[in-house]
């Protein structure tokens, strides 16, 4: 049994007449009879009987013929869709950092929407832990095509490309010593207690290496994943924070304190791996996002 007989055996069964079939297969009248007749003797059933010059489906034949319609809907459906992906058309798979999910990562796709309005291209956005880790963790396993998130190091299976940069400041809670600052030298802040980043966070690195800078490092009073989160417990009361300029910042009950020294800059990456087939619409896409990035 093969494709090409379930084809015919489909054929046939609609048009209920050899001849007939065989010219829309384009194949003589004795080799539809013979794959039919291989296909009856492989499943030990008769799938059609004579009915004056036409035939029929027997019973069996008639069970046969729905499941088979159902199996050659599917592969059909299934190469048209890798026709149509080689043809620039798809799905992409994003996985972004929440910072990054107002405004950057839409205006990238949008633009490239915009740009191939002429195909039939869908984003997914998945959900994730917000983690830079977890995202890159997620390329390696296929779950994403692309992640756009901070850097990490030792990672020589993904390719990072600079897509977006976003100034650190330092936030303080109201009525705090250093409150009425509007610059500040982050040496000026070691002493007072800190809220940090978690160890798995790809912003931690980027902030420890600018205390680094500072020479010394602060005390710890609590450490959170999210930078939301951080911002949140400073807003409480509960420490000072170096964070990312976020929009939402202004609504909270922090005071935000520019950070002249030392001179930073956090850069934001689009992700993917390396030495993998990637299908045109994702190579497009990536080749989109790198012209028109910010950096």
């Amino acid at each position: 049994m093969n494709l090409y007989h379930l084809r015919y055996f489909a054929t046939l069964a609609h048009l209920e007449h050899y001849t007939k079939a065989a010219e829309i297969l384009s194949i003589t009248q004795p080799s539809l009879s013979h794959a039919i007749s291989s296909l009856e003797k492989e499943l030990g059933v008769k799938l059609f009987e004579k009915d004056g010059r036409n035939v029929v489906l027997t019973k069996c034949g008639q069970a046969f013929l729905v499941d088979v319609e159902q199996a050659l809907d599917m592969l059909d459906s299934s190469v048209n869709k890798l026709q149509m992906t080689g043809l620039g058309e798809g799905r992409i798979d994003i996985a972004e950092l929440r910072v990054l999910s107002s405004t950057v990562v839409p205006n990238f796709v949008k633009g490239f929407l915009d740009s191939s309005s002429n195909k039939k291209i869908d984003f997914y956005f998945h959900s994730s832990t917000g983690l830079t880790s977890d995202m890159i963790q997620g390329l390696k396993e296929r779950k994403y095509d692309i992640a756009f998130c901070s850097k990490m190091d030792n990672e020589p299976l993904i390719e990072f490309t600079p897509v977006a940069k976003q100034e650190l400041v330092l936030i303080v809670p109201k009525e705090h010593p250093l409150e009425g600052k509007t610059s500040i030298d982050l040496k000026e802040s070691l002493a007072y207690p800190h809220i940090v980043f978690s160890k798995r966070s790809g912003l931690r690195q980027v902030i420890d290496k600018l205390f680094e800078k500072c020479g010394g490092y602060p005390e710890i009073a609590y450490s959170m994943e999210e930078d939301q989160g951080v911002a949140g417990l400073v807003g409480a009361g509960f420490g000072i924070a170096v964070v990312p300029k976020m929009p939402i910042l202004s609504y909270m009950p922090v005071s935000i304190i520019e950070i002249a020294t030392p001179s930073w800059e956090r850069l934001f990456y689009m992700a993917t791996l390396k030495n993998v087939y990637q299908a045109p619409v994702v190579m497009n896409f990536k080749k989109y996002v790198t012209e028109h990035a910010e950096v």
